[in-house]
């Protein structure tokens, strides 16, 4: 049996309200998906509508060849790990492991057996007979994750399951989650609003807002080639700020922009989708310089970041938020230019909202 989860023009309410929209979506054999948005855009209804939880309105999902859309929850053979563990309180923690083998039928024996290497292979040996309460937090979310796993599931999902972690503790299981899906070769569908542990943990991110998929790609493609303005804030791109050609040569285009201030853009570095579109641009992207190609402006509040000082820059286009070198701050009030870097830079079809 394939293992390859699709949606197919899924649509989905609550009441009256319309939380989905026709969404498709495909993960493959193997592959880890995670669904990241704010709260209220749609993910964790994706993922109960996949694990059973609720029904669609319309639309179909499939897991291989398996019809799921009408299946009742318990027959769709699916691993789940929960933001809150879920674990039974009065079971062992090989119980716990061992209660979807028991639900299967499986011999005492057996299942005691399987349930042991699983424990072993989360790093939990020698916790086999503590109970829930007993156990940090990182334990139980390991406890979790083994009994989503032993049952050999054709589908992983996670819902917001390192929620309840400190800081250091989440990234030490991202990772751990990461090599067990990995080694069990399960397909994994996985819930979260943070966009460093989507990023980090998966194959491909759908980035979700109103019940629609925003863009779905790799992390590298959305951090660096957003698809829209919504993707583009959502990664980090502080800066839009809306440009139209004014004159066009071989290797560069002149454009301009509220105030009358001009560009010039290398068509080597920059593809520009159409006459009008958005100049997008992170911090880093714009670097304040007292001499350059770039847009004049005038410095406002200076904040040290660290590895750069950042300024809030009041330019005849609106503010624009830029980095400066730590070698040689500026004062709140001098007149500079803003460069664009392109590597941190992005054109964006339209116009803003």
């Amino acid at each position: 049996m394939t293992r390859s989860l699709a949606l197919e023009n899924v649509s989905a309410h609550y009441g009256s309200t319309q939380v989905l929209e026709n969404l498709s979506l495909h993960v493959g054999e193997g592959e880890l998906v995670s669904l990241l948005g704010a709260s209220g855009c749609g993910k964790t209804t994706t993922l109960r509508l996949v694990a059973g939880f609720l029904e669609p309105s319309s639309g179909c999902i499939r897991l291989g060849d398996r019809d799921l859309t009408r299946l009742p929850a318990h027959a769709r053979d699916i691993g789940l790990v929960f933001q809150t563990y879920a674990l039974f309180p009065h079971l062992s923690v090989m119980d716990n492991v061992a209660f979807g083998l028991k639900q299967r039928g499986m011999a005492a024996s057996s299942r005691r057996a399987k349930a042991a290497e699983m424990i072993e292979r989360v790093g939990l040996t020698g916790f086999a007979d503590r109970y829930p309460a007993n156990l940090s937090g990182g334990q139980r979310q390991r406890v979790a994750l083994a009994r989503a796993l032993v049952i050999d599931p054709p589908l992983l999902m996670f819902d917001e399951p390192l929620s309840n972690l400190d800081a250091k503790l989440r990234v030490d299981m991202r990772v751990e989650i990461r090599r067990l899906q990995r080694a069990s070769g399960a397909t994994a569908l996985y819930v979260t609003h943070d966009q460093e542990e989507a990023f980090s943990i998966s194959d491909r991110v759908a980035i979700m807002n109103a019940g629609r998929i925003m863009q779905l790609d790799a992390p590298e493609v959305l951090y660096s080639r957003p698809a829209n303005a919504f993707v583009a804030d959502f990664v980090g791109f502080e800066n839009m700020i809306a440009m139209k050609i004014v004159g066009e040569g071989d290797k560069a285009v002149t454009v301009s922009m509220a105030g009358g201030a001009t560009l010039e853009l290398d068509r080597a570095l920059y593809a520009v989708p159409g006459r009008d579109f958005l100049f997008a641009a992170r911090a880093e992207g714009m670097l304040v310089a007292r001499q350059g190609q770039g847009i004049p402006a005038v410095l406002g509040m200076r904040s040290y970041l660290g590895r750069a000082y950042q300024y809030r820059c009041q330019t005849e286009a609106g503010e624009i938020v830029a980095n400066g070198p730590l070698s040689e701050p500026f004062e709140p009030g001098e007149r500079v230019v803003l460069v664009p870097q392109a590597d941190q830079c992005c054109l964006l079809p339209g116009k803003p909202a």
